[in-house]
């Protein structure tokens, strides 16, 4: 069966909601694991479906992993400016990895930038132990912007980002 990739459907927020945040609790991606409160922000699929767009990429209907897809800087963006979209929150399902889901959830986020008229790169975020994560990036053209890297917790020191972008 193929992988397709699709808006989310309100009846799956809470089911992406729940990959989203089993992805990163199950990663290590949480500084604070189980009472972290970034849980919340990732398993408010209603929210970002609000203000962004939301895609998740199924197979035979079962939803595998999803990714927020936010035009020209708009109000879900955390370093995007004008003239570029911003990849948030991609995750995968660990039973839906390694067949190609992450990467094809980024090259609709891609191809929805280049829909974007005056959009003229797509970048993200990414955590240094997310190096599956950003082999996809390198392979589809992502350039490290290490420039732009930044802490979402400037309190703690140990929290910089990653950043990347892909002029289209």
């Amino acid at each position: 069966m193929d992988i397709v990739i699709r808006p989310v459907e309100t009846g799956e927020y809470e089911e992406l909601g729940e990959i989203t945040a089993q992805a990163y609790l199950l990663d290590g991606l949480l500084d604070f694991g189980g009472s972290d409160p970034y849980l919340d922000e990732l398993r408010d699929v209603a929210k970002r479906a609000a203000a962004a767009e939301v895609l998740v990429a199924a197979e035979g209907g079962a939803v595998l992993g999803g990714v927020t897809f936010v035009p020209s800087g708009g109000p879900m963006a955390d370093i995007a400016g004008p003239g570029e979209a911003e990849i948030r929150m991609l995750a995968v399902a660990r039973t839906g990895r390694g067949r190609g889901a992450g990467e094809a959830l980024v090259r609709a986020c891609v191809d929805r930038a280049r829909a974007v008229e005056g959009c003229a790169r797509i970048v993200l975020s990414t955590q240094r132990t997310m190096r599956s994560a950003h082999r996809v990036y390198e392979r589809l053209g992502f350039t490290r912007t290490p420039e732009r890297d930044w802490n979402p917790l400037p309190d703690l020191d140990d929290i910089t980002l990653l950043t990347y972008e892909l002029t289209l």
